[in-house]
C-alpha cells in the first residue's frame, strides 16, 4: 500500500478513536437512566443509592433530582418540608466543594414506589426528551468549577428554604426550577445553568417582594 494512503488510513483511525472516546465521555442521558431505573426488577422501590450509582459523575445532579421528584408525585400535604431541606443539603455540599454527594445511609436506602415513579416518568418523559435535544456539555466554567458550584449551592439553599416554607402552590414551580438545576448538573450544560441562575435569582427576589408586601399588609391591618 502506498505510504500516503497508509497515512490517510491511520489518520482516519485516529479520528474515529477520538470520536468514540468523546462519545464515551459524554454524561449519561437523564431520560435513559430514569427509564432504566423505572424498569428495574430489584424490588418494588427505586432506591436513592441506585439512582446515585447510575449517574456516576453527575452524582450531585442525580441527588438533587432524587430529592426533587416527590414534589411532582401526589403525596400528603407538606412534602416541601422534607424535599426543601434535602435540596438545601445538596446546595450546602456544593458550597463546601465536596467531591462526591453525601446522604445518610438510612436515606440512601429510601426510595419511591416503582409504580408512582413510572407514572411520573410517563408524564415528563416527552418533555425531558425535547429538552435533551437542546442541552449538551458546554461552558464547563458554569458547572464544573468551585466558583460556579458556590453560586449554584447558595441558590439551591435559598430555593430549598423557600420550598420548605408553608406557602401554597409553590411545590411545582420551585420543583421545576430545581429539576432544571439537576439536569444542568447531570448534563454539564453551562448555558442551562446560566438560565437557571437567572430564574432562581428572579424567583428569590419575587418571593422577597411578596413577603415584604404581605408583612406590610399585616402591619397595616393590625
Amino acid at each position: 500500500m502506498p505510504r500516503r494512503f497508509r497515512r490517510r488510513k491511520e489518520r482516519a483511525g485516529e479520528n474515529r478513536s477520538g470520536m468514540e472516546a468523546a462519545i464515551e465521555s459524554l454524561p449519561p442521558r437523564t431520560s435513559t437512566l430514569l427509564a432504566d431505573l423505572a424498569n428495574g426488577s430489584d424490588d418494588d422501590r427505586v432506591r436513592l443509592e441506585r439512582l446515585l450509582a447510575g449517574f456516576g459523575r453527575g452524582g450531585f445532579g442525580a441527588l438533587l433530582l432524587a430529592v426533587t421528584l416527590p414534589t411532582f408525585i401526589p403525596l400528603p400535604v407538606g412534602v416541601g418540608a422534607v424535599t426543601g431541606p434535602l435540596a438545601a443539603l445538596v446546595g450546602l455540599q456544593l458550597v463546601l466543594s465536596r467531591s462526591q454527594p453525601w446522604l445518610p445511609q438510612f436515606l440512601r436506602r429510601k426510595g419511591l414506589r416503582r409504580e408512582a415513579f413510572a407514572r411520573f416518568l410517563a408524564r415528563v418523559q416527552p418533555w425531558l426528551r425535547r429538552l435533551e435535544r437542546l442541552v449538551r456539555p458546554r461552558l464547563h466554567a458554569m458547572t464544573g468549577t468551585i466558583p460556579a458550584n458556590l453560586v449554584t449551592g447558595v441558590l439551591l439553599i435559598a430555593l430549598g428554604v423557600l420550598l420548605a416554607l408553608p406557602i401554597p402552590f409553590t411545590n411545582y414551580p420551585l420543583g421545576l426550577l430545581m429539576l432544571l438545576f439537576a439536569i444542568a448538573l447531570i448534563e454539564r450544560d453551562g448555558v442551562l445553568m446560566a438560565i437557571n441562575w437567572t430564574l432562581a435569582v428572579g424567583t428569590i427576589i419575587g418571593f422577597g417582594l411578596l413577603s415584604g408586601q404581605a408583612m406590610a399588609w399585616f402591619n397595616g391591618a393590625g
